[in-house]
Order: C-alpha cells, then sequence, then structure tokens
C-alpha cells in the first residue's frame, strides 16, 4: 500500500487550514450558510482534491475524471473553498457565496460552476446518484472512480439504504461513499434524534467493505482511500469521525453551528484560533 510522505502530509494540514479560514471569511460576508459541517470535513476534501482524485481544473469535464458527488449539499462551503484553492475558479469569487446571481449557492447548482456534478439539496440523494455513475462506468468499462461525500444523518433516508443495496448486488468496486460521522444533525445529536449505529454492520450486510478512520488524520484517510481502490467486487464505505467546528473551540461539537454563521466578532476569534493552529501545525513538522 503506497505511503504518504509526511511533507505532503503537512502540505495537506496547512492547505485545510488554509481552507477553514476561507469558509470563516466566506460565512461572515454571506451572513448564512453552515459552520460546523464545512469545518469537520476540510481535511477530506483537501485530500481528495490535492492527492486522491484524478481530475483537472483546467478541464473540469475531462471525460476521464473522478466523479465527485457532494450528498449533504449544505456543507457546498468547504467544497467551494477548496475548489478555489485548487484552481477551479478565483479565491476572490469565495466572497460571492450565497449572493444573488452568484455561482456559489447555498447548495450546489450544477450548471452553474463547472466540476459541480450534480445539483445537490434533498439529503439522500446522493449516494442513488453516485451508485447510478459508477454503475455506468463499470458498464462501459472505464477507470474512473466515484466519490461519494455524504452526513451521517442522511443515513436514515430510504433512498440510501436503496442505494446500498443497488451497489452492494452490482458490486461496484469503484464507488468509494465517505460519510461524515460527526454525530450532529440540525436538532440535535444523531442518537437521540434516529439512532444509525450498528452503522458499520448495516453497510456490510449489503456487501460493503467498511473501513473506519479519524476524519482529521489525513495519512490514515488516504491509507483508506487507497485500501478502498484495491477493494475488488465490492463498494467501499469510509466512516470518518469528525468533529463539528473544527478548530474554533466555541465551535466544537456544538450541534447549535450546524447551521449558523459567525456573527463578525465571532469570526474574528474563530480565525485568530485557525491562524495560530496553522503556525502550530508548521512546528510540529519542523
Amino acid at each position: 500500500m503506497p505511503h504518504v510522505h509526511s511533507k505532503k502530509v503537512e502540505e495537506l494540514e496547512i492547505m485545510a487550514n488554509t481552507v477553514r479560514q476561507d469558509i470563516i471569511s466566506m460565512l461572515v460576508e454571506a451572513k448564512s450558510g453552515h459552520s460546523a459541517g464545512p469545518l469537520g470535513m476540510a481535511d477530506i476534501f483537501v485530500a481528495l482534491y490535492f492527492h486522491l482524485l484524478h481530475h483537472n481544473p483546467k478541464k473540469p469535464d475531462w471525460p476521464e475524471r473522478d466523479r465527485l458527488i457532494l450528498s449533504n449539499g449544505h456543507i457546498c462551503p468547504v467544497r467551494y473553498a477548496t475548489m478555489a484553492r485548487a484552481g477551479y475558479f478565483p479565491v476572490k469569487e469565495l466572497a460571492t457565496l450565497r449572493k444573488f446571481g452568484s455561482r456559489l449557492q447555498g447548495h450546489p447548482e450544477r450548471l452553474k460552476l463547472p466540476g459541480v456534478e450534480t445539483t445537490s439539496g434533498p439529503l439522500g440523494s446522493g449516494l442513488g446518484q453516485a451508485a447510478g455513475m459508477a454503475y455506468a462506468a463499470k458498464i462501459d468499462g472505464k477507470r474512473w472512480r466515484t466519490y461519494c461525500l455524504m452526513s451521517d444523518a442522511e443515513q436514515a433516508t430510504g433512498l440510501t439504504y436503496e442505494a446500498m443495496l443497488f451497489a452492494g448486488r452490482n458490486r461496484l468496486a469503484n464507488l468509494i461513499g465517505i460519510i461524515d460521522r460527526n454525530n450532529i444533525q440540525i436538532d440535535g445529536n444523531t442518537e437521540d434524534i434516529m439512532p444509525l449505529e450498528p452503522l458499520r454492520a448495516k453497510y456490510e450486510a449489503c456487501n460493503w467493505r467498511v473501513i473506519e478512520v479519524g476524519g482529521h488524520n489525513i495519512a490514515q484517510f488516504i491509507e483508506a482511500v487507497e485500501e478502498a481502490k484495491a477493494t475488488e467486487n465490492r463498494p467501499t464505505c469510509i466512516i470518518a469521525h469528525t468533529i463539528p467546528g473544527r478548530g474554533v473551540d466555541f465551535m466544537e461539537y456544538k450541534y447549535q453551528w450546524h447551521g449558523v454563521p459567525p456573527k463578525p466578532e465571532e469570526a474574528k476569534l474563530a480565525l485568530e484560533q485557525l491562524r495560530t493552529l496553522g503556525g502550530k501545525i508548521a512546528s510540529e513538522h519542523e
């Protein structure tokens, strides 16, 4: 199994910190949007766009690109920030989040922004779309893979379960599902509202391989994806245990920040914390 070099991990960690700062700046400018989920998924998005995905920001419709489906579209600030840093569009455009006429809407729109594969909004739709794409690639003998990022709460939807069955039945080894297991949703803790456990066993019962990782351990996540790529005859689900609001102490673990942007003074404090964290990351790798 390929081992990711520590220098590369450092670069990815620093970029993830930059993306988190972008998220805060975007949200305070927009005065609306989701904070907790985007901050929690920065490490994973950066690992995908800057190391794992086969893609070309200058040719977003390249036929042989990997497909990335964002099922929980409300966390799109992290996708926009990562795509901008990867070169899909100018970083300055991030300031237009949720503005009238912007390409960066509150949920991604496929026809507005090149590099976005699907329009997302209704939770639970993504895995079925991703499974369909993976099935088409398998029929056509294509080598590209489909990645589907999902929230944990949307695992309670019937559409997701049907897609789990379909993907397992058709042995879609070119499909990798990634669950943001942050244990929160807009009204509280997932296990209080609609218990999901045993989540791993449910996917395994549908003929999926399941790998659990720390969602902020970039090296561990990369290794999990490489293991998924090497898996034959069944899809893989990576359950990534993340901290909602990661990097901002007054947001971490708090479901109240699911769909709330920071106020200007809160954003100032959050950015100070993230800049300090960035310096700490750099010093740890010296």
